[in-house]
């Protein structure tokens, strides 16, 4: 399973995930996100502030192509 620390937040998907659109889940402490890939969207928010879902927002957007890729890699290897 994919997963990427960045800036004190945890960014994975799980191998369930690929039957939804391109997402990822942010974690950190006990709080949790779940974030559209294509477009960039708030899916839903657990227990962040709004401060920090900006923090998160602008961090998945500079990293979008690297958790695309590694979205896309992961769930065409389950395919094949």
């Amino acid at each position: 399973m994919p997963t990427f620390r960045i800036e004190g937040y945890v960014f994975r998907f799980y191998a369930s995930d690929g039957v939804e659109p391109a997402h990822v889940h942010v974690l950190r402490d006990y709080a949790e996100a779940k974030i559209w890939l294509r477009p960039i969207a708030l899916q839903h928010n657990r227990g962040y502030t709004q401060r920090e879902m900006r923090e998160i927002l602008a961090l998945v957007a500079s990293n979008a192509l690297r958790f695309l890729e590694a979205w896309d890699g992961y769930f065409s290897n389950l395919d094949a």
